[in-house]
């Protein structure tokens, strides 16, 4: 048996990619899917699965604690427009609401650290999880990227980084020194598209994470279907951060990146 790991996992295909790591890595993984977000191909990889609606913070603590699970890392996302629509939020969910000053991730978040603690189960960050996906600084495929590109990406840089400090996205689209597009609710994805439609070929997209990123709270990745929302915008690099923006299906990513003049950079501020 190997050591028990607990996960509760919301949106992202990536959530699988770890999941799979974890298990060569000889972990037992008891995992709490976000209904409606989680991947269904989540159950097949846990020992212990369980479906959750994101307000029933009460029976999650109690999955956790029930299987003796003390400490457990969050992975993917939850569409924060379930703030207005409350799926299953219990009384703690809403009291916690009630209580937020502000209703930034971060902010919600911690609250929600703080009660799960009262119950003996720890969040803890995943890094020791995202290790295989976060490359040192450099050109990750075989396109180099020009000068006017570069500039690009310092520009894009800024901004990137101004926006995930005010916790409004983390990522920007950028063209010729001018702001294209930037992240919101959305998410990385359709702030590609929309990039795409606004200003056409060229668009560079740059991600990064804060300037004190908890990874506790977020993970500010990109994966095979960032870079083919950027192909269909016939967009011309990614930037991701070093050390900090997973790259999942790298692989994958380099090959489509390079069959279609892309430069993929990590990069440091």
């Amino acid at each position: 048996m190997g050591t028990r790991t607990g996960l509760v996992v919301g949106a992202g295909s990536f959530t699988l990619d770890i999941l799979d790591e974890a298990k060569r890595g000889g972990r037992d993984l008891v995992v709490a899917g976000i209904r409606g977000e989680a991947d269904p191909g989540l159950e097949t990889k846990a020992a212990v699965f369980a479906w959750f609606e994101p307000g029933e913070i009460k029976k999650l603590a109690a999955f956790f604690r029930e299987r003796e699970i003390h400490e457990i890392f969050m992975l993917g996302k939850v569409d924060p427009r379930s703030i207005w629509t409350k799926p299953g939020f219990d009384e703690i969910a809403e009291e916690l609401l009630a209580r937020a000053q502000e209703r930034t991730p971060s902010s919600l978040l911690k609250q929600l650290f703080a009660f799960l603690e009262t119950q003996g189960v720890a969040v803890k960050d995943p890094s020791s999880l995202l290790q295989p996906y976060l490359f040192s600084e450099g050109v990750l495929g075989k396109v180099q990227p020009s000068s006017g590109v570069l500039e690009d990406m310092n520009f894009g840089w800024m901004i990137a980084r101004a926006l995930a400090d005010l916790e409004v996205g983390q990522t920007a689209i950028v063209k010729d020194r001018m702001v294209v597009a930037v992240e919101g609710m959305e998410g990385t994805d359709e702030t590609i598209r929309r990039g795409g439609r606004l200003a056409g070929n060229g668009i560079i997209v740059v991600k990064v994470g804060r300037s004190d990123q908890d990874m506790r709270i977020d993970v500010p990745a990109v994966g095979l279907e960032t870079l083919r929302n950027l192909v269909k915008a016939k967009g011309t690099a990614l930037c991701i951060e070093a050390g900090r923006v997973p790259l999942f299906q790298k692989d994958d990513v380099i090959t489509l990146a390079d069959a279609n003049g892309i430069a993929v950079v990590a990069r440091k501020s």
